[in-house]
């Protein structure tokens, strides 16, 4: 597996490269190859953008400054309004990912030729295209690389990989945009995307460490929690309830099912159309 994805960078990587950067387990595994390829020059230059945006958390943007630092990483982090920039996002559509990603990997191209870099790479694994991920068909619109997923790693073989390299994110739990928080079809603002920020910062305080997610569906917040932590969460519900309702939620209440990816997706089609 490392050897494979060794030699799939090198191939690739020629030109240098510029790398979508998350801060997640998936992309930090690849910067820190590619950093290692650079040090041994096979690999000219290498160059992290993260895009900085109403969709992220702020915790999250500071945690992705403090792993590229760590790293000795050279990155670029690039404000962004996309509210503002793609008007139709604030209505959160079913293909809300596909333009999302058309748009900052169309900056993160425009960045790369800027540098003289000739390949864009992003994090995207295996598990990922056996998934709901419109954001994919972007991707390859615009020739974008992604090596976890074309060397086969899947999510596990990442944190695998990551554990042997002495990764610190090799367990990190994954942290997609804020949008997905929402109902399809619902409206993206500001300030409901600052308040599911504040409200997962508060339940990070009672779960630290654990994978979490505060689902909106109207007035009434869904909390997404690992199976394992359910019964201290009804333990907690009196200071749950409270800290909630605080930022203005009617109902709160306590998914049974645990914490899942794309639990927002149930509700669409058994295979929905690619755009």
């Amino acid at each position: 597996m490392k050897q494979r994805l060794r030699e799939f960078l090198i191939r690739h990587a020629t030109g240098g490269v510029a790398l979508a950067f998350s801060g997640g387990v998936d992309s930090t595994l690849l910067l820190h190859a590619l950093l290692q390829l650079r040090t041994e020059g096979l690999v000219p230059d290498v160059l992290a953008c993260y895009f900085q945006s109403q969709l992220q958390s702020s915790v999250e943007t500071a945690e992705v400054m403090q792993i590229a630092s760590a790293m000795d990483a050279p990155l670029e982090v690039v404000p962004i309004d996309p509210l503002s920039d793609l008007p139709d996002l604030r209505s959160n559509p079913v293909d809300r990912c596909y333009h999302c990603k058309r748009f900052l990997f169309s900056k993160l191209a425009e960045r790369a030729r800027d540098r003289g870099l000739y390949c864009i790479m992003d994090g995207t694994n295996a598990d990922d295209l056996k998934m709901y991920r419109p954001g994919l068909q972007a991707l390859r619109e615009l020739g974008v690389v992604s090596p976890l997923a074309e060397t086969g790693m899947s999510k596990e073989d990442v944190r695998l990989l990551a554990n042997e390299w002495g990764l610190n994110c090799a367990a990190k739990p994954s942290s997609p945009c804020l949008a997905t928080r929402f109902e399809y079809g619902s409206k993206l603002t500001e300030e409901s995307l600052r308040r599911v920020e504040r409200g997962e910062n508060e339940l990070r305080r009672l779960f630290p460490g654990a994978a979490l997610r505060l689902r909106v569906h109207g007035n009434l917040a869904r909390i997404e929690l690992p199976t394992s932590e359910l019964s201290r969460a009804a333990d907690l519900a009196h200071s749950i309830s409270s800290t909630l309702r605080a930022l203005g939620f009617t109902y709160i209440t306590l998914d049974l099912e645990g914490i899942r990816s794309g639990s927002m997706d149930a509700s669409l089609p058994p295979h929905p159309s690619p755009h």
